[in-house]
């Protein structure tokens, strides 16, 4: 059971949490939290005013930090571990101060206390509710490489440490860990990198063979598209590994498939559930889903997307045209969302624009190229897409209306791709999902 940020918040959160783990408590649940609400955001902001010199606002903000975790334990005779912990972090930030460098090493250790301070506390609020429950420092099970900030594990250490150490105890009580962080085998503390805390939730899954993961957010699962565009959007009760991944990488902020790949090599089921809504069934992601109603699944959609046109100047027989084109974005460790080509002309799709300038100048050596700015991606994903030979002509009939300025259908068959304009973006959502989604319009 991995607890989100938002689920950890506050003491009346972590109560929440406590009933939610109490009422599972026969399934001998492992539970893995992160950083409660945005501690991580705020350690590393802290980390960079020590760097930058500025003592008193890095040790205020951290005098601040620490009031807020100890009034928000409910375990008083955790104080002096909170204590020891900030104590520890205050060293650190000094550090900072005088060296004026912050290292990945040194990021790392210091964004590691959130999860260390939120897995103690939690596991105290567990014993304060009557539950039996112990916590374990997930660097002492969690083997990774030395890539600070963005570790890898070392699975089969890491496998074998969590068969040792956690598997007994989790047989006579209630496992509490933080995600995001472990250490090298050297016993130096790093992080796995945002989406870390689902990590190691998948990884304790895949080594202890759970028979389910669990995700805890503060959405009622995966929806057909986001609700932030259309109120009415609807919860998808269940949805396969691949369509999951393709709705991910194309805007869907749920879940990060790579962080839950442990489990899905070992086939064990995700479910994405909401920790304010216990009794909502949430979304549960499976390598083999049953098929959706319609060739659709869900919706994602992608903002802040630049369309880059490039024509190549020969017109005909341009051979090694796209090679000479993915060279340059591979050069500029640039990206690519979307593609859609003919011999002589290639449009496609960026989100990260910082090398837009070094690319179109490149690019102009030998083909005319053009920039559309303020664009969006609309993502359609369902197995059931290979299998409905109407799909393009339903979406172009709903949006008979939009400008749709490119189309791809990517060579998993899963999804439809286009690109719309920005300002375009809320009608072309709400049309195609009155097209694919008549249940909702009739709610």
């Amino acid at each position: 059971m991995k607890f989100g940020g938002t689920s950890v918040d506050s003491r009346e959160a972590i109560a929440r949490v406590a009933e939610i783990v109490r009422s599972q408590r026969e399934r001998h649940p492992i539970v893995v939290v992160s950083a409660m609400g945005k501690t991580t955001n705020t350690l590393l902001a802290i980390a960079a005013a020590a760097t930058a010199g500025c003592r008193t606002d890095a040790l205020d903000d951290l005098a601040t930090l620490r009031g807020f975790h100890l009034g928000e334990s409910t375990d008083p005779s955790l104080a002096p571990q909170i204590e020891a912990h900030f104590d520890e972090l205050a060293e650190l930030v000094r550090g900072l101060v005088i060296m004026g460098e912050c290292t990945p090493r040194a990021s790392d250790a210091v964004a590691a206390f959130g999860e260390r301070l939120s897995s103690l506390i939690v596991a105290g609020a567990l014993r304060m509710a009557g539950i039996d429950s112990v916590h374990i420092d997930s660097r002492r099970v969690i083997v990774t490489d030395g890539r600070h900030t963005q570790a890898a594990p070392l699975v089969a250490d890491t496998t074998a440490r969590l068969r040792q150490q956690v598997a007994p105890l989790a047989a006579r009580q209630v496992v509490v860990m933080g995600g995001f962080l472990g250490a090298t085998v050297a016993g130096v503390t790093t992080t796995l990198g945002r989406g870390g805390s689902d990590y190691t939730a998948s990884l304790v899954g895949a080594a202890l063979n759970a028979e389910e993961i669990q995700i805890w957010t503060d959405v009622d699962g995966m929806l057909t598209t986001d609700p932030t565009i259309l109120p009415t959007a609807q919860r998808v009760a269940e949805c396969s590994f691949a369509e999951a991944a393709e709705l991910a990488y194309f805007g869907a902020k749920v879940l990060h498939p790579a962080t839950v790949l442990p489990a899905i090599e070992k086939g064990i089921p995700v479910r994405i559930l909401n920790a304010r809504r216990p009794e909502n069934a949430g979304t549960r992601i499976v390598a083999s889903a049953a098929p959706s109603p319609g060739a659709i699944r869900s919706m994602a959609c992608k903002r802040r997307i630049t369309l880059v046109n490039v024509v190549s100047l020969r017109m005909l027989m341009a051979h090694g045209f796209l090679r000479q084109i993915f060279e340059v974005f591979d050069r500029f460790e640039t990206p690519v969302d979307m593609l859609a080509t003919s011999e002589v002309s290639v449009s496609l799709t960026i989100d990260n624009t910082a090398a837009l300038s070094d690319i179109c100048g490149a690019l102009a050596t030998f083909a005319d190229v053009s920039v559309e700015h303020d664009q969006a991606i609309v993502c359609l994903v369902g197995e059931n897409i290979r299998h409905s030979p109407n799909v393009a002509a339903r979406v172009f009939g709903a949006l008979r209306d939009v400008n749709v300025r490119m189309i791809s259908q990517g060579a998993s068959r899963l999804n439809i791709s286009l690109v719309v304009a920005a300002g375009d973006l809320p009608r072309a959502i709400a049309s195609l999902h009155r097209e694919f989604f008549p249940e909702a319009r009739a709610a």
